[in-house]
């Protein structure tokens, strides 16, 4: 059982991080800069993003994110979403983190090297209405829609599945606003009743629609190319993300509610178990907010 244990670890900081053993060299240099960065301890976003329940709002985004024809086909045309997904988790990770842990000088750094890439994703789409448009990935518009896509599944997410938030959803939308202006997302929501406005909006604008690439990077994302081991719990996170959708877009998805076991098990409080599970095996605290929490004790802050 210890050894499966350790081997389900491995894989796991692997999956996440690309490193099957030792901490990655940008979560080390987190401990690195001559200032608090723009998150700190007790803030709203180290309280969501310390959570286990991200992991259920990183399946959930991609799902939501996919919705937009244009942003799937940035990630369709070039990404290599298929070819190292795992990387490509990576790499988001990596950012979110950085941004969240980091000196201010390591989320510009982190975010103007996300910004070059998307230079150069261009392309065109159809959209729904069988017009042909350009897209390109640092559009305003369709930052927007990511930004706004993420604030929805990670707040929703957290209701479910993580604990108190310091000054509510609404605290924590406001925080990773500064995120959203980083990548260029102009006067991005402030409050949950405004994201829950702006998805309204975006739906009912007849913008995001249901094809056969929809379909394609939906069926992908549920099966994944993960470790044996991994899977089990995977199923049951994706399906809770699933879960946690409005009925609306899941329709859109093409995905129902799932349960699982004899006794017929919701998908909500399977997640749970296994999000406690991995938090039991990974520790309480994790090695970015560790190095966070070096570099605010080198500076005197209360850490």
């Amino acid at each position: 059982m210890v050894g499966f244990t350790k081997k389900w670890q491995t894989e796991l900081r692997m999956t996440f991080t690309g490193h099957p053993q030792s901490t990655p060299d940008w979560v080390l240099r987190l401990a690195d800069g001559n200032d608090a960065g723009y998150h700190l301890p007790g803030s709203a976003v180290w309280a969501v993003h310390g959570s286990m329940s991200t992991m259920v709002a990183g399946i959930r985004v991609l799902l939501m994110q996919s919705l937009h024809p244009g942003a799937l086909a940035g990630v369709y045309d070039h990404s290599g979403f298929k070819r190292d997904p795992l990387g490509r988790l990576a790499n988001t990770i990596r950012w979110i983190f950085t941004v969240t842990y980091g000196s201010m000088d390591a989320a510009h750094t982190a975010t103007h090297f996300v910004r070059k890439v998307h230079d150069s994703v261009k392309g065109s789409y159809v959209d729904t209405n069988g017009h042909t448009r350009d897209y390109w990935a640092n559009d305003p518009e369709l930052l927007r829609w990511v930004h706004v896509a993420y604030a929805d599944s990670f707040t929703a997410a957290h209701r479910i599945w993580g604990g108190a938030v310091p000054g509510g959803a609404d605290a924590y939308i406001r925080e990773w606003a500064q995120a959203g202006r980083l990548m260029g997302v102009e006067d991005p929501p402030l409050s949950l009743a405004e994201v829950s406005a702006e998805m309204d909006k975006w739906f009912d604008s007849g913008q995001l629609r249901a094809d056969h690439r929809l379909r394609e990077t939906v069926e992908f994302i549920r099966n994944p190319p993960l470790k044996p081991s991994l899977l089990p719990g995977y199923r049951i996170l994706f399906a809770a993300a699933v879960a946690s959708i409005e009925p609306r877009y899941r329709e859109l998805l093409g995905l129902e509610k799932a349960h699982f076991g004899p006794i017929p098990l919701p998908s909500v409080f399977a997640a749970r178990v296994v999000l406690a599970f991995v938090r039991l095996s990974l520790g309480r605290v994790g090695p970015s907010e560790q190095s966070a929490r070096d570099r605010l004790k080198r500076l005197g802050y209360e850490a």
